[in-house]
């Protein structure tokens, strides 16, 4: 037998569909390809997107459902940058399969993605998530009884050592350089402004004072690691009874918790409305949320609405509270307290810190939202929904098949085990599988009864 030799291939002038490579597919991705075909995903976005479009003149643009598709895409498989998603969907026969790719047709670029993000308002996006909640909502994966609310934060795509001062233009490091001057250096190194910050007293960085050119938006913030960005707030108001996001907005970073709460909820109450779980003063709904929420203007203004807080209370270094004849605020502070020291409200607290703590782990470090590339915050704030949106599908995903994500999809491992017994002996039948579809490994073993 001669051996062969690699040569110069010739590419084929016509192959037929038959001899094309196809893929196999995901799992995960065919599935909920079927969930929103059936839900109609495709057709609700190109509606609600129509007016934002030429009716017929130009050429046609990227698809609405294959623009979200694709965020989605990049929440599921943890992917921080819109280059990154076009990516891995260019890499992935079964990711242009899930984008409806035809065989000739390539993924978009990132270009497009930003193209299509400026065109769409934010409406569009809250319309977006608003039809998954209401999709999850279907399988009865939103109860609206209890919501718990937390925040955390987000590094916005701002470089600290850019802000300028608001007064004057002057950039930190030229700061630096006129207080070196003042002190006797005339040509300061690197290393002697770094000495000279380091040493200074009074150090201080207030966003009253400074703030940045690429994104006035971001304020400068301490980072849940101890360090400190230009960053944004999001906040999360989640359904503790199935883990599903009911709102998400995105606040600025030196904003406080109350006064963030009362937008939040605004929300929540909206999206709730829209699935038919808005709650009522006759049907309130309990809000939970930590110490950093509490305060007695926000209790006296939720007092006997339709919220019933079960929000956690600080610490009094007196022992004591003054009250001044505010009988309202006493009132509304005694029942928050009644209600959490419950059974209930201490169940309901502990929910808080697993089930709203997840939303944060899933969506900012697994889903990649930690750091973002986009600058404004409407832009953030954009794409943002539609990660979220893409977190509620997985847990309707989990609900239904047993796995919420690509990757645990992957990995997932079913076993029975079935016990036959007879009058002398007993068999032990264990079926392992790697999936439904896959092949299956079977072990019987049996023994005597005795």
């Amino acid at each position: 037998m001669a051996m062969g030799r690699e040569g110069e291939v010739q590419g084929d002038l016509l192959m037929s569909w038959a001899e094309m490579p196809r893929s196999p597919g995901h799992v995960f991705y065919d599935r909920l390809q079927l969930l929103l075909t059936e839900a109609g995903f495709d057709a609700f976005v190109e509606e609600i997107c129509k007016p934002f479009y030429a009716p017929r003149m130009g050429a046609p643009s990227l698809p609405p459902g294959r623009y979200f598709r694709m965020h989605m895409i990049g929440y599921f498989e943890g992917l921080d940058s819109e280059r990154g998603i076009v990516w891995r969907c260019s890499d992935s026969r079964s990711l242009g399969d899930f984008l409806r790719l035809g065989k000739r047709d390539k993924v978009p670029d990132h270009s497009w993605l930003s193209k299509t993000r400026s065109r769409l308002p934010h409406e569009v996006h809250e319309k977006v998530f608003q039809f998954v909640l209401k999709v999850v909502a279907e399988r009865g994966l939103v109860k609206g009884e209890r919501i718990g609310v937390d925040g955390s934060t987000m590094e916005a795509n701002a470089a600290l050592r850019a802000i300028v001062r608001r007064d004057n233009g002057e950039t930190y490091r030229e700061m630096l350089t006129r207080m070196a001057k003042e002190s006797g250096v005339e040509t300061p190194t690197i290393d002697d402004l770094i000495r000279l910050d380091r040493k200074r007293k009074g150090k201080k960085l207030s966003n009253e004072d400074w703030t940045s050119k690429t994104d006035p938006g971001a304020k400068i913030a301490k980072m849940k690691d101890g360090s400190t960005h230009l960053a944004y707030k999001p906040e999360h108001a989640v359904d503790l009874d199935t883990g599903v996001i009911v709102a998400a907005p995105i606040h600025e970073a030196d904003t406080g918790d109350t006064a963030t709460l009362d937008p939040t909820l605004r929300e929540a109450e909206k999206n709730l409305s829209a699935v038919g779980l808005a709650p009522t003063p006759e049907y309130p709904c309990d809000l939970v949320a930590d110490k950093g929420y509490h305060s007695r203007d926000v209790l006296k203004d939720l007092d006997d609405g339709p919220w019933k807080t079960r929000i956690s209370e600080p610490r009094s270094s007196k022992g004591y509270s003054r009250w001044h004849g505010d009988d309202a605020a006493r009132a509304a502070v005694y029942g928050n307290r009644t209600r959490l020291k419950s059974g209930v409200g201490k169940e309901a607290m502990r929910k808080r810190g697993e089930i709203v703590e997840r939303s944060f782990a899933h969506v900012l470090e697994r889903g990649g939202m930690r750091r973002t590339w986009l600058r404004g915050r409407e832009n953030v704030h954009k794409r943002y929904l539609v990660h979220v949106a893409g977190y509620n599908l997985g847990i309707m995903m989990r609900a239904l098949f047993g796995a919420g994500t690509p990757r645990e999809a992957a990995n997932i491992r079913f076993a029975l085990l079935i016990i036959i017994q007879a009058a002398d002996m007993i068999a032990f039948v264990i079926l392992a599988a790697s999936d439904a579809e896959t092949e299956a490994l079977i072990l019987a073993v049996t023994c005597k009864a005795d």
